[in-house]
């Protein structure tokens, strides 16, 4: 066995020892996030009637972050993980279909704002690529009621024409809202 190194089954060894405990890290990390935003509320279930359909588009859904923390992504309740989505522009708001998750609506009164954006916490995207929605998770119920667990974030999409796209949800955004936004 002459050239043979003895010692790489140590190497190997601790190379693995390594990765097991960075991808370790990385599932518990994973399980914190989750538990410390197990009680953020979920987007309400879309209504049957929409209202009037002002835009659909078939999107790439990037991310959620809160509104003040731009780099904590909210993994709970359908919104961890990039997908392809549809979104329903309405005159009642917005219905959200995430591939693999249940429909979700914002409603109106819960919208704040609508804007470009070149990044999110884990995509760049050139020329402003991305449109952020910024509303009130929690901001009311399908029977209407307001909640007071109200979180601002921020999702993020991905579609083909951002500025038709943030124009029709500009539409529905009501001036008091846009104005508290600022």
């Amino acid at each position: 066995m002459s050239g043979f190194n003895s010692t790489w089954w140590l190497d190997a060894i601790v190379v693995v020892v390594i990765l097991a405990l960075a991808f370790t890290g990385m599932v518990l990390g994973w399980r914190a996030r989750r538990r410390r935003q197990a009680d953020l509320p979920r987007l309400a279930a879309p209504p049957a009637e929409l209202g009037e359909i002002l835009r659909h588009d078939e999107l790439f859904y990037v991310a959620t972050t809160r509104a003040d923390a731009p780099l904590d992504r909210i993994v709970v309740h359908g919104l961890a993980f990039r997908a392809r989505a549809g979104l329903t522009v309405a005159s009642t708001g917005l219905r959200l279909d995430i591939a693999g998750e249940d429909p979700a609506f914002i409603p109106l009164a819960d919208l704040r704002g609508v804007g470009r954006a070149t990044w999110t916490i884990d995509r760049a995207v050139g020329k402003a690529g991305l449109v952020f929605v910024r509303f009130a998770l929690g901001g009311g119920s399908a029977e209407g009621q307001r909640l007071d667990s109200q979180v601002l974030v921020d999702g993020y999409l991905r579609p083909d024409d951002p500025a038709g796209l943030v124009e029709a949800i500009q539409t529905l955004i009501p001036t008091e809202q846009k104005e508290a936004a600022a």
